[in-house]
């Protein structure tokens, strides 16, 4: 029986390697039942950080208490109230629960289906991606590691001394990226906006509603004394061909590393989602293979994994994924210890893609990392990192599955005039 011929009149898609499809149909099935499992946490963490005990980094990770749990206030703690009381925490303890609040996109190995009409695109800012808090008179920027990055006056609601409005308490919370050569924040997302939280909005919600408060406000003005830094909305597309085109190709005022894509339909997740996807190539960004310590591109994959209590070498991901593992003999010579993030170098012929996992059979221990990174390399950005080498996700690749969605939509509108 002969192969079957390819369509000349239908742009050729890329054959998946990956089950991020898959995860993503998963994502958007639970989403609802996560983000009710996610207040319920919310909920138990404010507890305990609103009660007088002090409170430990473990208690965050207990299971959730049942929803009926109160604070000490009398009342279900709101978004602010939880971003209130971790603030009160300090050193560890601080860095580690501001930096599991920012959403952090998989890497897109395969183009997802529907992208025209699913999906938004935007030209990512490079830069330092952190969230801002502002609130009772001051403006506050954490890095993903939950550091501190700047703590200014800004024209953000309660952002300075200048202009208070409504409680003073009240949060604004912005997922940003802090461009340095502007001194600009660039906002890709919204959190929540004068206390009203928008973690159970559509993203399509989310774009729109950042662009109309923001324009409420003198927050896009140019620096003064009660506005040290610029906030701009990134512009957000269609992914549509024109859009596509817009967001790859258009100028930016900022330098692009890479493009950022939405589900519209997806809620504000903390953590890795396969609902928000990254992509990058040689032309919108300068980055796109991972350098070595030096800043050299080097022969072989490198991989950041996490050391855990039992040996085992795992991503960042939700549920983890062990990569190999170290014995206890060697961990003790090397002076190891769970929870270190260690650099790891991978031979070609040792990687395998099965079921749309990627398997190593052989890694070889390349360094460790300073504690000023909080997480180890998720397993769709080894798998992007491993296909940018070999057999890379093109920009043609994209449009095709524009193109095609195109087609298909024009298909199903003839059948039904039909």
């Amino acid at each position: 029986m002969a192969p079957p011929q390819h369509d000349p009149r239908r742009p050729y898609k890329r054959p998946a390697i990956s089950d991020q499809q898959r995860r993503r149909d998963s994502a958007l099935q639970t989403q609802s039942a996560r983000r009710a499992d996610a207040q319920a946490r919310a909920r138990s963490l404010a507890n305990s950080l609103l009660s007088p005990q002090p409170s430990s980094p473990a208690a965050a990770d207990q299971p959730p208490p049942s929803p009926d749990a109160r604070g000490e206030r009398g009342h279900d703690p709101t978004v602010a109230d939880v971003a209130s009381a971790a603030a009160k925490l300090r050193g560890p303890d601080q860095r580690r629960w501001f930096a599991r609040q920012i959403m952090l996109p998989e890497w897109m190995v395969d183009a997802p289906p529907h992208l025209a009409r699913d999906w938004h695109v935007s030209a990512r800012p490079a830069g330092k991606r952190c969230m801002v808090v502002s609130s009772n008179g001051i403006t506050i920027s954490r890095l993903r590691n939950g550091t501190i990055l700047h703590r200014f006056p800004s024209a953000l609601p309660n952002g300075s001394k200048k202009g208070l409005s409504g409680p003073a308490s009240s949060y604004s919370i912005l997922d940003c990226i802090f461009h340095e050569p502007d001194e600009t924040y660039y906002i890709v997302d919204m959190i929540c906006w004068r206390g009203y939280s928008l973690y159970d909005c559509t993203a399509e919600f989310r774009f729109f509603w950042v662009n109309s408060k923001l324009t409420e406000t003198s927050a896009g003005d140019p620096p003064s004394t009660y506005h040290r830094y610029r906030f701009s909305v990134v512009p957000m597309y269609e992914s549509t061909l024109e859009g596509l085109q817009a967001a790859y190709s258009g100028s930016t005022p900022y330098v692009k590393d890479g493009l950022l894509f939405y589900n519209k339909h997806a809620h504000f997740q903390a953590g890795i989602t396969p609902l928000t996807l990254v992509w990058k190539d040689n032309t919108c960004s300068q980055y796109l293979i991972d350098t070595d310590s030096e800043g050299q591109v080097p022969t072989e994959q490198h991989v950041v994994l996490e050391l855990q209590e039992d040996g085992k070498l795992v991503t960042s991901d939700d549920p983890p994924i062990a990569f190999g593992s170290l014995d206890n003999e060697f961990i003790q010579k090397s002076n190891l210890r769970p929870g270190n993030l260690l650099r790891f170098s991978v031979r070609d012929e040792s990687v395998k893609l099965v079921d749309g996992k990627m398997e190593i059979g052989q890694l070889q221990l390349a360094g460790k990392l300073n504690r000023s990174r909080t997480f180890a390399d998720s397993h769709s950005k080894v798998l992007f990192q491993y296909a940018a080498r070999h057999a890379p996700l093109r920009i043609e690749d994209l449009v095709a599955a524009v193109q095609s969605n195109s087609m298909e939509i024009e298909s199903t509108d003839v059948e039904m005039q039909g």
